[in-house]
């Protein structure tokens, strides 16, 4: 067998971006969309691995300890002598929606180009990135070098004001093949071509105009609707109290992909995606301790609470 094959059957899921420490009211939590979507595709024993970048410090050594905790490989995480582990100063409103101040220049914001990543992305299934990590030209040209070598690109969206602008969204929707957005984001993305009213609308536009295979949108107490090959799928999500949303959309993804990684009809893929990202929502952080049986019981129960997860 040779590296590059190697590399393909021990990590099926690459990620790529921010590794960061989010600041809430309760505490700090570890996050970062990438970093929180890999902590649950390990929970789901679908090995990943993840390209960023932290500061020599304590925070950094203590994102290194959880992800060794959680089996996560660290092999292709660089260590920045400059800048500072990213930090995300997170609050939250009465509905428990959680808006980030998120801190700026940070070590993910130039994770460099080393020729490994080319092999590591060639070799996996699925290559996940957002939009934040393009916010420096360090971090941004790293990953449109490797969005040519990936197999499958996942953009999960994850629009954070004032990081982002039209030009660099479009560049990045021009490389994926799978798209995950929320309602709110794909209103405002599709806003930029024309003023559609319905979700599946606003979604068949962007799928149309730059030409992405699947496209899955989260619309909180609503569910979610996906939409791959022309045919639109939807589920009505699960009730839960919810904690926080912090991660829930990272898990919902997360779940999704384990799911279509093993080729499960859409519609059983939709309810286990929704699933668990309700229960994240229904706990505090993006990382919380759990067994994955005891979610799949719960989703089989139809959780049987009370008000729904916003994704």
């Amino acid at each position: 067998m040779n590296t590059q094959q190697a590399v393909a059957t021990a990590y099926p899921v690459v990620c790529f971006g921010e590794i960061l420490w989010d600041v809430l009211p309760s505490g700090a939590k570890p996050g970062g969309a990438p970093m929180n979507v890999a902590y649950h595709l390990q929970k789901l024993q679908l090995p990943t691995a993840v390209i960023t970048r932290i500061g020599n410090d304590e925070r950094g050594a203590r994102l290194l300890e959880l992800l060794r905790a959680n089996d996560t490989t660290t092999a292709y995480i660089q260590q920045d002598a400059m800048q500072p582990t990213g930090v995300v100063l997170a609050t939250l409103n009465e509905k428990a929606e959680a808006t980030y101040d998120i801190v700026r220049p940070v070590a993910w914001d130039f994770i460099e180009w080393h020729e490994d990543l080319k092999k590591l992305v060639s070799g996996a299934a699925y290559f996940v990135f957002g939009s934040l990590a393009t916010r420096n030209d360090a971090s941004r040209n790293t990953l449109f070098r490797l969005l040519e070598h990936a197999q499958t690109n996942v953009f999960d969206i994850n629009l954070r004001p004032p990081h982002f602008s039209q030009a660099g969204i479009e560049a990045l929707l021009q490389h994926c093949q799978i798209l995950k957005i929320n309602d709110s984001e794909l209103k405002l993305v599709s806003g930029w071509y024309g003023h559609l009213k319905t979700l599946e609308d606003q979604m068949a536009l962007l799928q149309d105009r730059f030409k992405i295979e699947t496209l899955v949108t989260t619309c909180g107490s609503n569910g979610a609707l996906l939409c791959s090959q022309g045919i639109i799928y939807r589920h009505s999500g699960f009730q839960v109290p919810v904690k926080d949303t912090v991660g829930s959309g990272d898990a919902f993804l997360a779940a999704l992909l384990y799911q279509l990684q093993q080729q499960a009809p859409a519609e059983q893929a939709l309810e286990f995606a929704n699933a668990f990202g309700a229960f994240v929502a229904s706990c505090e952080g993006a990382w919380p301790v759990y067994d994955v049986a005891d979610v799949i019981a719960k989703m089989k129960n139809g959780f049987l609470e009370q008000p729904h997860a916003n994704r």
